[in-house]
């Protein structure tokens, strides 16, 4: 007990009383995309495991060698004690996969980006001048909010709208960063990468693109967006955690940025450095994942077939063209009870309520996996049309 837990417990009452209320459910992953909960063996399609590599024999055979070789931990951050040659061969091995010069391990993607973004506004010209897609991750927004730096938000994937606010800020001084996603979580759309690119070469920006939810499946050998436009992209974050089966995440770009990076970025110099059976499965996913286009291609086949199917029951997808595919409910309630539905049905969809979205687009945010056959996915649309709230 605490004296302050009436606190808690009344902001509890209060986010009961909206139905944004979360709670943690213990489940067990199983084989071709299922887990098991409260007993149940469910279709699993709440998971970021995009490429079925998180029980991958080959990245859990390496962790386990190299957990067995390195040890079970790093010691320290890699400034403190050293670097292991595991740690420089991951992200030597990662940044000649990507067609940077450099890449730099950190703990999660929110960690990176909440940690790069104040060393990167620190080195510039300032002040900084911050334009952010207002629906980048909520880990970007507090990066610009620990630098102290106030954004100039874009209206989603409006690049138009970028134009004409880097236009109306022209004569201001110091350094122009760009701020927004490849493929955006909650939404499942993406971004018009090569116009972006043209946009910060045109106003001297510095572009910094998430890569979370794209690395693995997206772009050249699954190498994400930025693959595909080298050299164009100043600063690609992305993470292992997703499509590529286990935990962590990186940025990559020039040597001198990945420098400057070690010498003073918060979350790289006070950290820990990643474990070695985390790096041994890095590795192993680094090896498997460019030779995935077959399992790439049935995760296109089977999102396309799925915002097909929902579409002809008239539910919004939103601008969906990838993986992720948004269920569009509206209220928090509604979610909720097609969630619950769902579930009464052998199928795991979360419910997504604000603040995670926008008020009014409550949603079952779905989560694609190669691990999912047709006929998942033929279960899921049917189920969907009965579950749906009347509209």
């Amino acid at each position: 007990m605490s004296r302050f837990d009436a606190d808690f417990e009344e902001a509890l009452g209060r986010a009961a009383a909206a139905n944004r209320r979360r709670v943690l459910r213990p489940i067990e992953p199983l084989d071709r995309g299922r887990v098991r909960l409260d007993g149940r063996e469910l279709i699993d399609f709440s998971s970021n495991d995009y490429l079925g590599l998180s029980r991958h024999p080959a990245l859990i055979e390496r962790s386990r060698e190299w957990a067995s070789r390195w040890g079970a931990g790093a010691g320290a951050s890699r400034l403190v004690r050293g670097t292991f040659e595991a740690h420089a061969d991951v992200e030597a091995k990662l940044a000649a996969l990507k067609g940077a010069q450099a890449s730099l391990l950190f703990a999660s993607g929110w960690q990176a980006n909440a940690s790069v973004l104040p060393a990167l506004f620190a080195a510039g010209e300032p002040p900084a001048l911050v334009f952010a897609d207002r629906l980048v991750h909520a880990s970007l927004h507090h990066g610009c909010q620990a630098a102290g730096v106030r954004q100039i938000r874009f209206r989603h994937n409006d690049l138009d709208h970028l134009e004409r606010l880097l236009t109306e800020r022209e004569g201001e001084p110091g350094r122009r960063f760009i701020l927004t996603e490849s493929v955006f979580s909650m939404d499942g759309d993406q971004v018009d990468l090569e116009r972006l690119t043209a946009i910060a070469e045109r106003w001297d920006a510095f572009l910094y693109l998430d890569e979370a939810h794209a690395t693995g499946v997206m772009g050249p050998r699954g190498m994400g967006l930025s693959a595909a436009v080298p050299g164009r992209v100043d600063l690609a974050m992305g993470t292992f955690s997703k499509a590529m089966g286990s935990f962590g995440a990186y940025v990559a770009g020039s040597r001198a940025l990945i420098d400057y990076l070690i010498n003073a970025c918060s979350g790289f110099v006070f950290t820990t450095a990643p474990p070695p059976a985390v790096l041994g499965a890095i590795d192993a996913a680094l090896d498997l994942v460019p030779g995935m286009d077959a399992e790439r291609a049935h995760l296109r086949r089977l999102s396309g077939r799925l915002r097909a199917g929902l579409a002809e029951a008239g539910i919004d997808t939103l601008a969906s063209a990838t993986q992720i595919v948004p269920a569009v409910v509206g209220e928090e309630a509604g979610a909720l009870e097609a969630a619950r539905r769902l579930e009464a049905g052998g199928l795991l969809a979360v419910a997504i309520r604000p603040p995670t979205v926008p008020k009014g687009s409550s949603r079952l945010r779905i989560a694609l996996s190669a691990a999912h056959a047709e006929a998942d996915v033929e279960q899921l649309i049917a189920a969907a049309r009965a579950a749906w709230p009347a509209r």
